[in-house]
């Protein structure tokens, strides 16, 4: 009686009790009575082995009212600022992330917390799987600044299974089945490092028309990763790719404004690279083949290029099967006055994932494409060609095993029509396409006929409607109204942009549940290029360049534009590994 009394009068004077004399009711009552409670990783291990796990029924009455009245350091005062007296305490003035798990939830903050912020916790169901959103007032992730913003936190489910363990499901055997509402912890992360492997196209590509190297990329490919700081992603660069410009789509490619340039009929239009790293091998669960094709950042006005013309590719014996016309001829055409471009993007990408294959034969492999904009169309063309010729299937004489091929799609157009997709999903691609709901670009081409439209098989096989498209795959769509750090905007580029597709997956945790940042991916990233972030973060617009825009100071104390290594066009072996694929017409 002695001790409940002490206790009593040191919550009325906001004083800290010893953990070792909590019990759970005395802790649930010290919330409502507004004590202080220091929480360290002893008295967390001692709520969760000790108290919690003992009476199932006590867990969830005390989880169902809890509230947590989290206490920061004034980093200005060094202070610790206590909460109010009519909330509930639960906090160390160290911590920066509260984590009870039981035995498989976790309660994400993901940012520093600043003075008397509230997170309410509701449990859903007996294994407190919880799934409702909590409130708290929270900091920009930018290190650019930290005012102070209304966030949402979700207590959410990590998947506590290996990735090596489950990957085939997260690249999509089973079509992302209840992977994708409440999002997969799994998934998330893979689709956003998808997503960072075509942001490098962008963040490496040489856009400064008054450069000689425009259109080109500005690292060599040993050094790739290293210069975008990816260098612990564990990918090698196996080849680059080049497409010709002299196509109809003006304002896709990008020229110097000079008269010497490093090519005039060329675009360097992305890579393959191969996971090198044996860690990283082994907690993928197989070696990764990726291919990343770049698009446009956020310069939408490529679109109106396209002339909405369905044309057969012969890519197989099928002439119903079609694909829009700028995309095919973007794919497939070559300049033989040109060393970049004497193989067609088509033949250099073929061409390259045959020797992968075959140089890791007897290995679990995959093949992921990867693409934003019009690189997430040349990704399902790249896809379905790989699988049409059979690129994919390993046959040792005794087994035949099917190499799997994903593509992860950001802000993609239509590619072709309804017996392109359908040849797709015969052959076994799976395609997930992230979107965001008010972008224009997903709902292009086929505006008028398109996979919505109920008769849409009709128009095409009786009526040979000639503007008839259709969308591949799985759709995941976003909506960037959903985050609270993003400006309302009617502006198309934003919309598009692939930072900002990026950034709302990062807060996606399903339809219906509150925008929660699970990985604390900086929010900075986003006004890369383009602006999209609200005023108060002080992140300026577009700000990602060159330091001087690339010029240096020689060694005459001038400052100049220096000269790039000239990099290899293609393998010296790109024509035996196409013969093994294409007749010799075809190249």
């Amino acid at each position: 009686m002695k001790r409940r009394g002490e206790d009593r009068r040191a919550r009325l004077k906001g004083e800290e009790i010893p953990w070792e004399r909590m019990s759970f009711p005395h802790l649930k009552s010290m919330f409502k009575a507004g004590g202080m409670v220091n929480v360290e990783q002893q008295l967390v291990d001692a709520i969760k082995e000790e108290k919690l796990m003992k009476d199932q029924g006590m867990v969830e009455e005390a989880m169902e009212g809890l509230v947590i009245n989290m206490i920061t350091n004034d980093h200005q005062t060094g202070r610790t600022t206590p909460g109010r007296e009519e909330d509930s305490l639960m906090a160390s003035p160290s911590l920066q992330l509260f984590s009870l798990n039981y035995p498989k939830f976790i309660l994400h903050a993901t940012f520093p917390l600043p003075p008397t912020s509230k997170l309410n916790s509701n449990h859903k169901t007996k294994d407190l799987y919880l799934q409702k959103a909590i409130k708290c007032s929270t900091t920009s992730l930018s290190s650019l600044t930290t005012p102070p913003v209304e966030e949402t936190l979700v207590l959410n489910e990590d998947d506590e299974r290996l990735l090596s363990q489950i990957w085939k499901e997260i690249q999509g055997r089973h079509d992302w089945d209840g992977l994708l509402d409440p999002m997969n912890s799994h998934l998330r992360r893979e689709i956003i490092r998808y997503g960072e492997f075509a942001q490098a196209c962008y963040d490496s590509f040489d856009f400064d028309p008054h450069s000689k190297y425009c259109g080109s990329c500005k690292y060599q490919g040993p050094r790739f990763f290293e210069k975008l700081g990816m260098a612990d992603r564990g990918y090698q660069i196996s080849r680059y790719l080049y497409a010709t410009s002299d196509i109809n789509l003006p304002n896709f490619f990008q020229k110097s404004k000079l008269s010497r340039v490093w090519s005039t009929h060329a675009n360097w239009m992305g890579y393959v690279a191969v996971c090198t790293d044996e860690d990283e091998v082994k907690r993928l669960g197989r070696r990764d083949i990726v291919v990343s094709w770049r698009g446009t950042v956020s310069y939408v006005e490529w679109i109106y290029d396209l002339k909405d013309i369905l044309h057969s590719p012969n890519f197989s014996d099928d002439p119903s099967i079609k694909m829009e016309l700028g995309f095919n001829d973007l794919y497939t055409k070559k300049e033989r006055n040109c060393s970049y471009c004497s193989f067609s993007a088509r033949e250099q990408v073929l061409a390259e994932i045959k020797r992968l294959v075959e140089y890791y034969d007897g290995e679990e492999l995959s093949i992921t494409i990867t693409g934003h904009s019009l690189g997430s169309a040349l990704a399902i063309i790249t896809a379905y060609d790989i699988a049409e010729l059979g690129l994919n299937i390993v046959n040792d004489g005794d087994n035949t095993d099917e190499i799997p091929i994903t593509v992860f799609s950001f802000a993609g157009p239509r590619v072709g029509n309804l017996k392109f997709k359908e040849r797709c999903e015969e052959l076994g691609v799976k395609v997930l396409r992230v979107i965001n709901v008010h972008d224009k670009v997903p709902t292009v081409p086929g505006i008028f006929a398109n996979e919505k439209l109920q008769f849409q098989k009709y128009l095409e096989e009786a009526v040979s409607f000639p503007w008839s498209y259709a969308h591949v795959g799985i759709e995941l769509g976003l909506d960037h109204s959903h985050s609270p750090f993003l400006n309302p905007t009617n502006d198309l580029g934003c919309a598009h942009n692939l930072e900002a597709h990026l950034h709302l997956l990062d807060g996606y945790h399903g339809k219906g549940r509150r925008f929660c940042l699970a990985n604390k991916r900086d929010i900075a990233l986003v006004n890369k290029d383009c602006n999209f972030l609200k005023r108060e973060y002080g992140v300026p617009p577009h700000w990602r360049q060159d330091e001087n825009k690339g010029m240096v100071r020689n060694g005459d104390g001038l400052w100049v534009l220096p000269e790039r290594q000239r990099v290899e066009a293609h393998p010296h072996d790109i024509s035996h590994h196409l013969q093994k694929i294409l007749p010799r017409s075809h190249f």
